[in-house]
């Protein structure tokens, strides 16, 4: 998966790549697992982007996301 630089969830963030805010329901849960801190959500905006969302005491953020399928990478790659 490839990382957006910049893309993690805060106050006001949105997809870069169609503008779904971070804060809204994402468009589909893929999986969610267990980890020792709280969970890990694996997340399908409606733009095709994977997303990962860590949800702990300090609540949900986004930590890493993919482009959606058919976009291509900064510098044509």
């Amino acid at each position: 998966m490839t990382s957006t630089t910049g893309a993690t969830g805060t106050t006001g963030a949105a997809c870069p790549y169609c503008g779904w805010p971070d804060h809204a329901e994402p468009f589909q849960v893929v999986s969610r697992h267990v980890t020792a801190a709280g969970s890990t959500v694996w997340t399908r905006c409606g733009c095709g982007s994977l997303q990962v969302r860590a949800v702990d005491a300090w609540g949900t953020r986004i930590v890493s996301r993919s482009r959606p399928a058919g976009v291509p990478a900064a510098g044509g790659r």
